[in-house]
């Protein structure tokens, strides 16, 4: 577990860096000059003909910096999201192999936890840090040294539970961020909001145009801000599913192929 840590740390932090990089050259390079043309071609459609209702453009209601943030936030935890999938993917790919050889009648004695502990530790080296083999090494050492079938039942309890905390509170960095987006939002409806009455002395003269692209800024960033919160909570919410069905289909696979073939003589 140690070895996992820096890297998933180091994956964050350059997969940081490298979003940034892309959002940031999409905004400079496509949405912003496209809003400004749009904006722009706006403008004199106004100009011509007093009664024309501008249309919403895509590009203007994501040209602000608090939408870029947004999108950044947004792919960030996608792509932390898509690294622990990975890793729950392969680790329940484990649950698909019998590692025992527990056929149907076979009896496990307590002196028989030792041959079974090979068995496991003969799993390639990546996979021993896998919750199912470090559950089934937990569970054969105690059976090996309580000869307690209930003991063995509640330390693969134990164990499982331990694992369920441990990938809830890996997600704290995932809910913080989705969490952030609609601060962010609302920090832009602040902002957009604060230029449009610094500019109301020019919507008294009878010139809104300012105001109105303040207000813009305002909603528009709210707007886009909640629609990625509620895209990134139903991801959240799917990979959380993952996680508690991959422990329970632990804990049925450590019952089924270990505990109800414990025997005591």
């Amino acid at each position: 577990m140690k070895k996992i840590f820096p890297f998933e740390f180091i994956y964050q932090v350059f997969s940081l860096l490298i979003i940034i990089i892309i959002v940031h050259a999409a905004y400079v390079a496509v949405i912003r000059p496209n809003a400004e043309a749009e904006l722009a071609q706006q403008v004199e459609q106004i100009n011509i003909d007093k009664n024309y209702v501008p249309k919403r453009s895509v590009y203007v209601l994501v040209r602000d910096y608090e939408q870029e943030a947004c999108f950044i936030l947004m792919f960030w935890a996608l792509v932390i999201m898509a690294y622990k999938a990975t890793l729950l993917f392969r680790e329940r790919s484990l649950l698909e192999k019998d590692i025992l050889h527990a056929k149907e009648g076979v009896k496990f004695l307590p002196q028989d936890a030792r041959e079974l502990s090979r068995q496991i530790q003969s799993l390639p080296a990546e996979e021993h840090h896998y919750l199912l083999p470090r559950t089934l090494l937990v569970a054969l050492h105690r059976f090996s040294s309580t000869k307690n079938i209930q003991d063995v039942s509640t330390a693969t309890n134990i164990a499982c539970e331990s694992e369920s905390e441990r990938l809830d509170s890996e997600l704290s960095i995932i809910r913080y961020i989705t969490w952030a987006i609609p601060s962010i939002g609302f920090l832009g409806t602040v902002r957009g909001i604060g230029d449009a009455l610094g500019q109301a002395h020019k919507a008294v003269e009878g010139d809104i145009a300012g105001v109105t692209e303040s207000l813009g800024v305002a909603f528009n960033s709210t707007l886009i801000a909640l629609c990625i919160s509620i895209f990134l909570m139903f991801i959240v919410h799917q990979i959380q599913l993952l996680q508690e069905r991959f422990i329970l289909d632990t804990q049925n696979y450590c019952n089924d192929n270990l505990i109800r073939h414990l025997q005591i003589p």
